[in-house]
């Protein structure tokens, strides 16, 4: 029947050898700072080494509204300019024309941000302003500067934006009633990109601290969920919900440096392409701030040997960008404070990660929203140390209890050896992905290995089943046979399985979804890996050691 080479020369179980090489060597062995280490490089979760953990509640708002851009024009301006005597001329799809009985001029108008402004005489006296505007931006400027927040306007054909900041649907009714505006329709919450972008934010923070690896996973669309293992609760509370510390300062003399404004005076945009492939990430200072950068510009000799005084950012006292002012800065803002600036990145794909990265650490001198912590807890190390020893000894309880239930079931050695190691082979290969991906071990992933090895069981079961249905090995030809009609089977189990994982993986349960990861990629492993090296490995032995006869059906 198998008179050819031994089972341990086949391809399938040579993989199976070399992915459990791999694994070990993946789990043991590590290499950093030019260092080679052997040790454990297996990594505990919040459960088994420790730690707290908190549920984030982002606050903000998606709403529909509408407002006359006129009104909107005619009361932004009356304020702006403290002229009572605005009054709105013409109102066409792109632009609003007004007048004001000041005269100002097209630097003062456009400098508050309502778009490109075109200034003329106005007959009888005073300042005729065409402003070119949407409805759409009006509205986003009003809500701007009304609710001290950012406001995202959010593509589609029916004016939505979004509000990152709390307000209820009473006080922005209250708001848009002066401009003949009202809300139309009001959810709480945050948009998709503003979900992910806190969660960029804070793994960048996290990771800036030296935590690598901090899982942090997103629920339905306003909540973040963090667990810091080996972080007592205070300290977690204060790295998630607090700001970091985003700094400016100039080169003053060599790697000395002064401060010149902290991250509170500034208003990050967006990564945007500037001239040619040259990309850049814009921001605007507030006056205090333009003013103290013009200062500090002018005191240190930036604006006159501009390459010997860059500007540097900080981010929790550590750079993160640094560059001189642009010959056009450092020329106009020794006459007037430049609110409006950009940071050069370079060009291509290259300059666009890096404006992103930038956009990034420029928000995390304030999330993008507000975030509430609604849910917090802790587990000491005194704890995660007791659930670790209580993880191995019912892991090895389990492998235990399977070896006496398949021993009873076959008393064959030569079928429960190589069963019992196969499964055992499987739990390595998962620990091995587990420290490849930097997956965390937690109880639920511990959950997840155990459903892992019981299933591995039963479709090992299958396998010496179905193959051994006669009494005994059957020739080679109708092995194989068997062992298709085998693998249907197991085939089938395992999709059962991907398709009852699949939505813990999509929507994101909290812990449960590391449970379906590691089900899914314990399935998987032994469905294509360790269950057909079973098979070559089951024929050979029995091959050798039943010397039963097989009896056709």
């Amino acid at each position: 029947m198998n008179d050819e080479e031994p089972f341990y020369k086949k391809p399938r179980v040579l993989l199976l050898l070399v992915v459990i090489l791999a694994s070990i060597v993946a789990m043991t062995v590590s290499y950093k700072n030019g260092e080679v280490k052997v040790g454990s490089n297996l990594n505990y979760g919040l459960d088994l080494e420790g730690g707290s953990w908190l549920q984030l509640q982002l606050q903000g708002a998606i709403v529909q509204v509408s407002a006359d851009e006129s009104k909107i024009i005619q009361s932004e301006f009356q304020r702006l300019l403290n002229d009572p005597s605005v009054k709105v001329e013409e109102t066409t799809l792109n632009s609003v024309t007004f007048t004001t009985a000041k005269q100002t001029t097209q630097k003062t108008i456009d400098g508050f941000g309502f778009g490109k402004s075109t200034i003329t005489q106005a007959p009888g006296g005073g300042t005729r302003i065409s402003l070119q505007i949407s409805r759409g931006y009006a509205i986003q400027k009003y809500l701007e500067n009304n609710l001290n927040a950012e406001i995202k306007m959010i593509p589609g054909n029916i004016l939505t934006f979004e509000i990152r900041k709390t307000v209820t649907q009473d006080e922005l009714d209250a708001l848009l009633r002066p401009v003949d505006g009202k809300v139309n329709s009001f959810k709480a919450g945050v948009s998709s990109e503003t979900r992910e972008e806190t969660k960029k934010i804070l793994e960048s923070k996290l990771n800036n601290l030296g935590m690598k690896e901090i899982p942090i996973r997103t629920v339905g669309d306003n909540y973040i969920l963090i667990d810091l293992a080996g972080v007592d609760i205070t300290t977690a509370k204060n790295l998630a919900a607090k700001p970091g510390k985003f700094e400016i300062r100039i080169q003053v003399n060599g790697n000395e440096s002064e401060h010149v404004l902290y991250g509170t005076e500034i208003t990050p945009g967006l990564p945007e392409k500037q001239t040619g492939d040259v990309w850049g990430m814009s921001f605007t200072l507030s006056d205090a701030g333009a003013a103290a950068l013009r200062d500090a510009a002018i005191q240190y000799g930036a604006v006159t040997n501009r390459l010997d005084h860059e500007l540097i950012m900080l981010l929790d006292e550590k750079e993160i960008y640094s560059a001189p002012l642009s010959p056009e800065l450092a020329r106009n803002i020794q006459s007037v404070p430049q609110k409006g600036l950009t940071a050069t990145t370079g060009t291509g794909d290259e300059g666009q990660r890096e404006a992103i990265e930038l956009q990034i650490h420029l928000r995390a001198g304030a999330l993008p929203v507000k975030v509430d912590v609604i849910g917090a807890g802790e587990v000491s190390a005194e704890l995660g140390s007791r659930f670790k020893s209580q993880v191995l000894i019912a892991g090895l309880i389990a492998l235990i209890l399977v070896a006496i239930v398949v021993s009873l079931r076959y008393k064959q050695p030569n079928i429960v050896i190589p069963m019992l190691s196969t499964s055992f082979s499987e739990v390595m290969i998962i620990l091995g992905f587990t420290v490849l991906v930097g997956f965390q071990l937690d109880l639920p992933t511990i959950a997840g290995i155990i459903a892992v090895i019981g299933t591995g069981i039963d479709h090992l079961i299958i396998i010496t089943d179905e193959v051994l249905a006669g009494g005994a090995m059957p020739p080679d030809k109708v092995y194989k046979s068997r062992l298709t009609k085998a693998f249907a089977i197991i085939f089938s189990a395992a999709a059962t399985v991907l398709v009852a994982m699949s939505p813990l993986l999509i929507m994101g349960f909290g812990a449960l979804r590391g449970f379906a990861v590691i089900t899914i990629v314990g399935v998987l492993i032994g469905v294509f890996i360790a269950r057909p090296a079973y098979a070559e490995v089951i024929q050979s032995m029995l091959v050798e050691d039943t010397g039963r006869k097989f009896v056709d059906e």
